[in-house]
């Protein structure tokens, strides 16, 4: 490979550890090869991954800090020598961690007999857990135990052709993992790539599911987790019913977050508390609260490309939080809206969300900027 440079600029937004990436299908890079990025102007060594979204690849780096009107160039290093893996997948009794610098981040649970995959623990800053344990562990000093389905970080829907694939309770469908169809890692990022069914309380299947989760190599004070899904309506049309009693991005924050213990609910569009987020469209909804005494936020951000942008959120003051762009019969408190979709046979349904966790409060975690950083990123050219 002849030397290739790229060039990244901020225009009127400055960056903080935001991942970035450029077109690389032309680089003559194989996806075996270790690269890095040079700064141009310090000489500074950057760790660089490649990433694959489709047929095509990218190659993939944090930016750690660009300042609004600032341009950097690069030099695009192949077969550099980079530093051990700083995210590493350990596959292990049904489960996949995340590790972080050899630290444990988060934890996909997938195996032994569970209803529907999640995402726990999910460690933020200070090095606390910012879900809450139950059920997974029960009996936790001043933890709440009410909704036993409400597992940490997960992707479920109450209304799927008529069945039940949100509560836990009897008679309730199922999301069952099929296959890993990736598991990548190294000194930007780890991913999987996961194929799930779908399948009624009788087992029948009812569509596919693929779910990628790439978490970044970042501070403990600003951990990204993106989630990408996409629905296949591979037995015939696939109706999303018109029901609060789900979230395809979903989350119940730590028990001493809830809004009805001193948390806090925030979006977008300046709404405080369940009263002025709960139903309404916005961009982002961010809930934080303490932790051990430390004020800590979790941050989703909707998707330009997603159904119904900006979605609507069913965040309450008990600690639930997800983005459900298809209740709008509750949300609107009138029967006769109707706010399902029908995926046709053998069509896809994709939708995509960033999860940002953050020290204290959305001003203070400046989740603003970071979502800007996820709609908006620097312009990249490579050159």
């Amino acid at each position: 490979m002849g030397k290739k440079h790229i060039s990244v600029t901020a225009a009127r937004h400055s960056y903080q550890d935001v991942p970035v990436r450029a077109p690389a299908d032309d680089l003559g890079i194989k996806a075996s090869d270790a690269v890095a990025l040079r700064d141009l102007a310090t000489g500074r060594q950057i760790p660089a991954q490649l990433i694959a979204e489709g047929e095509r690849h990218f190659i993939c780096w944090i930016a750690d800090e660009l300042r609004a009107g600032q341009r950097r160039e690069y030099e695009i290093l192949s077969g550099a020598s980079v530093a051990a893996l700083s995210v590493a997948l350990v596959d292990v009794n049904g489960e996949v961690e995340f590790r972080i610098a050899g630290e444990l981040f988060t934890s996909y649970h997938y195996g032994g007999g569970i209803v529907r995959p999640f995402l726990y623990p999910v460690i933020g800053p200070g090095g606390k857990g910012m879900t809450r344990n139950y059920p997974m562990i029960q009996n936790v000093p001043g933890e709440t135990n009410d909704h036993k389905h409400h597992r940490s970080v997960w992707v479920a829907f109450g209304d799927i052709n008529g069945a039940d694939d949100w509560s836990e309770e009897e008679g309730c469908a199922r999301i069952i993992h099929r296959q890993f169809l990736e598991k990548s890692c190294g000194p930007v990022f780890g991913r999987i790539r996961t194929l799930n069914d779908w399948v009624d309380n009788q087992g029948g299947k009812l569509m596919e599911e693929v779910r990628t989760i790439t978490i970044y190599n970042l501070p403990k004070t600003g951990r990204i987790i993106d989630l990408d899904v996409v629905f296949r309506a591979t037995e015939g049309d696939v109706r999303f019913g018109d029901t609060k009693e789900g979230g395809i991005a979903s989350v119940r924050v730590a028990t001493s977050m809830d809004g009805d213990k001193g948390g806090l609910i925030t979006n977008s569009f300046g709404g405080v508390t369940e009263a002025e987020c709960w139903g309404k469209p916005a961009h982002w909804c961010d809930y934080s609260g303490s932790v051990d005494g430390r004020i800590v936020g979790i941050a989703i951000f909707d998707n330009p490309g997603n159904f119904r942008y900006p979605t609507r959120w069913h965040v309450r003051d008990y600690g639930l939080f997800t983005a459900n762009p298809f209740a709008l019969s509750a949300y609107a408190g009138d029967p006769n809206v109707d706010g399902s979709h029908i995926v046709k046979s053998g069509k896809a349904f994709p939708f995509a969300y960033r999860l940002y966790l953050h020290n204290g409060d959305a001003e203070a975690g400046s989740v603003a900027e970071q979502y800007h950083g996820y709609i908006n990123p620097p312009t990249v050219e490579v050159k």
